[in-house]
């Protein structure tokens, strides 16, 4: 309950005054870049859980779970809402970027996602440290559906 309570109060702060800030420390197109880069290492991550987890076709591994977990609570917890400075919502340079302009009108609703995404990679870990393969494969949909209700929201085809 704590680690929801404290993710909500973050996103909420990071969707707010801690955007304007880190938005004047890097640039517009440095920071599609990094938002990318941020999740596709969360995709990366999440592609070691499902092999082991969920497809079974790579051997079990708990350590590897393990990191992987605390690498996607990490990320989903880092302040990547930062990322989302003004002029961003379009290609920047050679940056490109698939999020559709509206989201920058629903920070709000955004931080409520963000929120909700911790909340996940927060179960998630506690499955992976207590070992639960049937934890892990639940926390894990529950990851996925978190993503998938920004993408859904917000993302372009």
């Amino acid at each position: 309950m704590f680690r929801t309570v404290l993710a909500g109060a973050l996103a909420a702060v990071v969707m707010g005054a801690g955007m304007t800030a880190q938005a004047e420390v890097v640039s517009p197109e440095d920071q599609i870049k990094l938002r990318k880069a941020g999740y596709s290492y969360m995709s990366w991550n999440m592609g070691k859980i499902k092999a082991q987890v969920i497809d079974q076709s790579v051997a079990y591994d708990q350590g590897q779970i393990l990191a992987a977990a605390r690498t996607l609570d990490a990320i989903a917890n880092s302040g990547m809402g930062a990322l989302y400075g003004p002029g961003t919502d379009r290609q920047v340079g050679a940056q490109q970027t698939r999020v559709k302009p509206e989201m920058f009108d629903n920070f709000p609703d955004v931080a409520q996602l963000s929120a909700g995404l911790a909340a996940a990679t927060g179960k998630l870990v506690d499955a992976a440290e207590a070992d639960d393969r049937a934890a892990l494969r639940t926390a894990f949909a529950e990851v996925g559906q978190s993503c998938k209700a920004c993408h859904d929201k917000y993302r372009q085809r």
